[in-house]
């Protein structure tokens, strides 16, 4: 079974975030300047936060999207909880 569009860019977005990673390990290990280093680093963040927002928007658009079709209450405030877990996580 071939992966659905959005999984296939998901995962190639990730693929060059872990590119990234290496080529900043490679930087540190060559001793490059700092500031560098950390331009790498924020470029890295970005990537990744790019490819969480599609992740979420993915969530949304199925996850959420199904228990909300499903018309199940329990259902709907788990995956509204889940959410609000996720978004209490992320403001640590």
């Amino acid at each position: 079974m071939a992966a659905k569009p959005d999984t296939t860019m998901i995962v190639n977005r990730l693929r060059r975030v872990e590119g990234q990673v290496r080529g900043v390990a490679q930087m540190v290990e060559d001793d490059r300047y700092c500031i560098d280093i950390l331009t790498q680093m924020q470029a890295v963040k970005a990537a990744l936060s790019r490819a969480e927002s599609e992740i979420l928007k993915r969530h949304a658009g199925c996850c959420v999207a199904e228990a909300i079709a499903s018309g199940d209450e329990s259902e709907q405030r788990r995956k509204f909880g889940e959410l609000i877990d996720l978004f209490e996580k992320a403001k640590r």
